[in-house]
């Protein structure tokens, strides 16, 4: 393969790290300048990362209290409020439609395969929302209504944390998916609702009774926009066989995490960490779910990547040792996009 083949990314964090963000004007750096962490356009542009999904996400309360207090205006509580929960994730789709607004054309909210096409052949960087945890609808559920007018169009309901729509999947490592109870009837509500807006439903934070609970009640592909092989790492988040093949089954696909912990054998948190691990999983999931059915959930700007897959301008190093494992460049080419514009194509008809 000569030349660098398109990127198309099942999950990323950038609209958080705006939210996070101290500079006086983070979408403006986005735009034009350097933004700190794993993406801004520039860097993209140059690295062939067209887009992907990009997250709408509650940050853990203990971790914006401790590294980004001028966020909150209440120190002494111990969680968020509701009004505050609805007020993040709103400022952050406010976020992505700046982007969109102030980039000169250069940045589309997509909510189709055919405006994602249209990103591609045009060079834009194609953004199609997606909602990692739903804790705000629990709060006011005619928000669904809105975000999805506003471009919505992939949803995973539970993040880590109990809520209203089910168990979080938190648990020491090494655990089995199997971390507690299933989703409740308000999760089965909120997700058979999303269903009949054709959203991507994402079990990548559900435990193992959710994603069973999920395949009894829609009948659309499968997809873990950001998870791993548990086979090879025994976090709880990573899937086991049993459950790719109901993945397989159902014509749906898993975007691999880049994030060092979800990907090493041992399940630290260390940065010194071949990116052969990476093609690791890649390998192991093509050989349990066909190669239609695998593709990058990268976690940008929400994981700890290997040191040698700094930032997305790295991702070329991450290409050449797919080459060196005798990945054929078509398989290269479905991995990197293809898969991905197949399978939203089929949810969202």
């Amino acid at each position: 393969m000569n030349a660098q083949p398109v990127i198309f990314d099942g999950h990323n964090d950038l609209l958080t790290r705006l939210w996070l963000s101290a500079a006086a004007d983070p979408v403006h750096d986005f735009i034009y300048g350097t933004l700190p962490g794993h993406l801004d356009l520039q860097r993209c542009q140059k690295a062939g990362w067209m887009g992907g999904l990009f997250s709408i996400f509650l940050p853990p309360y203990a971790y914006v209290k401790k590294n980004h207090p001028d966020k909150l205006s209440n120190l002494s509580g111990l969680d968020f409020g509701p009004q505050k929960i609805v007020d993040i994730c709103c400022a952050q789709l406010a976020l992505v439609q700046q982007l969109q607004a102030r980039s000169d054309g250069q940045i589309q909210i997509c909510k189709s395969l055919a405006q994602i096409q249209a990103c591609q052949q045009n060079q834009q960087l194609a953004i199609i929302l997606h909602l990692e945890g739903a804790e705000f609808l629990a709060i006011k559920p005619e928000l669904l209504d809105v975000f999805y007018d506003a471009g919505l169009r992939s949803i995973g309901p539970l993040w880590n944390r109990k809520s209203l729509f089910g168990d979080g999947l938190n648990a020491s490592f090494p655990h089995s998916p199997d971390t507690g109870s299933g989703l409740t009837d308000q999760g089965k509500d909120l997700i058979l609702k999303c269903r009949e807006k054709h959203m991507l439903i994402d079990v990548s934070h559900m435990n193992e009774r959710a994603f069973w609970d999920t395949l009894e009640i829609i009948d659309q592909p499968i997809v873990a926009t950001h998870s791993n092989a548990h086979a090879l790492c025994q976090q709880a988040r990573n899937l086991t066989d049993q459950q790719l093949a109901a993945i397989k089954q159902s014509g749906g696909m898993v975007g691999v995490n880049f994030d060092v912990a979800f990907l090493r054998a041992d399940g630290q948190r260390n940065t010194q960490t071949s990116v052969d691990v990476i093609v690791d999983h890649l390998d192991y999931l093509v050989d349990h779910l066909g190669e239609d059915h695998v593709g990058f959930g990268s976690d940008f700007d929400g994981c700890l990547l290997p040191d040698e897959l700094s930032d997305i301008s790295q991702i070329s190093m991450l290409i050449e040792h797919m080459q060196q494992r005798h990945f054929s460049d078509p398989l290269i080419e479905k991995i990197t996009s293809k898969n991905w514009f197949t399978v939203l194509d089929r949810i969202w008809q």
